[in-house]
């Protein structure tokens, strides 16, 4: 299955030998992966992976159990507020309002949000509000209310909450669910509000919280780019696989081709393989424009063809977690001269897989089986062991970018602009003198 029948000039079936009495000492599936790991080492190859098999299953696919210590998470981060007995919100998760999944399969909103309550008929919270009890038991009885909060995944929990920041519901009949709580009321003149919601799955969790910061980010872009007087589209790729990436890629394209500049953030990209599509979509030239009597490109007009043509500069950010085929369509751009790349060396998979090396009982090593190169970097595009390094190296400092600071994404913005300065963005005017129609001095004339 490897790319290489010569196997990169090592003596494999020495190397079968070496480490086939470890497999006498396996006693489960786990230490046999760790071998066949070590052996596959050897090779120094990426896109090596271990996975799968028969493994002793304690819960028995029981979701149940497996998800009975599972934290179940409310969307939200909040932190310890002894003064009002509870956890205030201090942020709410909150992904792109204007594409999001609505299929009934997928929870897409912070519990706490008003867009996953109003169904139900309740308010959303909002940063500032306080939450002081789960299911009638006081956050202040337990180090942390995420202890209060285990294996409700799912499961419908009540919150009593202080509304100081989003305000009393007239229409509630206010009650108060911990003693802390009323003495604070009190003192402070809040009323405690019952709300139920549904916590999510830590995996729900997680991918909500990835798509508030894909969402976060490209406001950032936008908000970056209009004080620097450009017009940029941006698009964040998770991964390189399938209709959801090609449905991101798309709605963050199409409806920005006609900007100056365009931001591909292939960050943290897994990998996939539309890579061919993207570079096929940034290849197109424009190489005539439309206008009729009223309508041109500037007005609204139907604009240039090739359709959807980009005529402006593309950006690539990349990092030391975009791999794969993020990393193939990184060096295509390079390579093809679209664009420039922005960020840090990449992680370094340049020979592709198929995954279809299944060993007998269902797990697998995976083996780089389809090699990759051109005449510029020969096999693994330069990319193989050593991962794509990009134009301009900028290390995003970790503190700063948890405190909301993305020096990757302010370069992009400051290269795009100086870049536009070098090379304007110019739609071609249409010729004043249209071709004339007339007979010259044969036109008819009346006598």
């Amino acid at each position: 299955y490897f790319y290489d029948p010569d196997m990169t000039g090592i003596d494999w079936p020495a190397i079968h030998e070496r480490y086939l009495p470890l497999v006498d000492r396996c006693t489960k599936r786990e230490e046999l992966d760790d071998v066949l790991i070590q052996m596959a080492s050897e090779l120094s190859a990426l896109h090596v992976f271990v996975y799968g098999g028969e493994y002793n299953k304690p819960m028995n696919d029981d979701k149940k159990l497996e998800s009975a210590n599972d934290v179940g998470s409310l969307g939200a981060t909040l932190r310890r507020t002894p003064e009002w007995s509870g956890y205030t919100v201090t942020s709410i998760a909150q992904p792109d309002p204007d594409f999001t999944k609505i299929d009934q399969t997928s929870t897409i909103y912070s519990p706490l949000s008003g867009k996953a309550l109003r169904l139900s008929g309740q308010r959303g919270l909002e940063v500032g509000d306080v939450i002081v009890g789960v299911n009638g038991e006081s956050v202040m009885t337990v180090p942390d209310i995420h202890m209060l909060l285990r294996g409700t995944a799912g499961r419908s929990v009540r919150l009593d909450v202080l509304r100081l920041a989003s305000g009393p519901d007239p229409s509630a009949n206010n009650t108060v669910s911990s003693e802390d709580a009323a003495s604070k009321q009190d003192d402070n003149k809040a009323v405690v509000e019952p709300l139920i919601t549904v916590p999510l799955s830590s995996d729900a969790a997680s991918d909500l919280l990835y798509h508030a910061w894909e969402w976060k980010t490209e406001q950032l872009a936008h908000d970056l780019a209009a004080k620097a007087g450009i017009t940029i589209g941006y698009v964040h790729l998770q991964d390189m696989s399938g209709p959801e990436a090609e449905d991101a890629f798309a709605r963050g394209f199409f409806p920005n081709y006609q900007k100056q500049g365009f931001i591909l953030d292939v960050r943290h990209n897994r990998g996939g393989n539309i890579d061919s599509w993207v570079l096929d979509v940034l290849q197109r030239k424009p190489w005539m424009y439309w206008q009729s009597r009223d309508f041109d490109p500037t007005n609204g007009g139907l604009g240039w063809d090739e359709h959807y043509a980009f005529r402006g500069h593309v950006v690539v950010l990349l990092d030391e977690k975009t791999s794969s085929d993020g990393e193939g369509v990184s060096r295509g751009i390079s390579e093809l001269g679209l664009g420039r790349l922005i960020g840090t060396r990449t992680w370094g998979g340049g020979i592709w897989l198929a995954s279809d090396n299944h060993l007998v009982d269902g797990g697998i090593a995976t083996a780089p089986e389809i090699g990759t190169y051109n005449s510029n970097f020969g096999f693994g595009l330069g990319i193989e062991q050593m991962g794509v390094d990009p134009d301009i190296v900028i290390d995003n400092d970790p503190h700063e970018t948890f405190t909301g600071t993305d020096r990757q994404l302010e370069r992009a913005i400051s290269e795009l602009k100086k870049w536009l300065e070098e090379e304007p963005v110019v739609l071609p005017k249409a010729p004043v003198k249209k071709k004339d129609m007339t007979m010259g001095n044969r036109e008819c004339k009346v006598s």
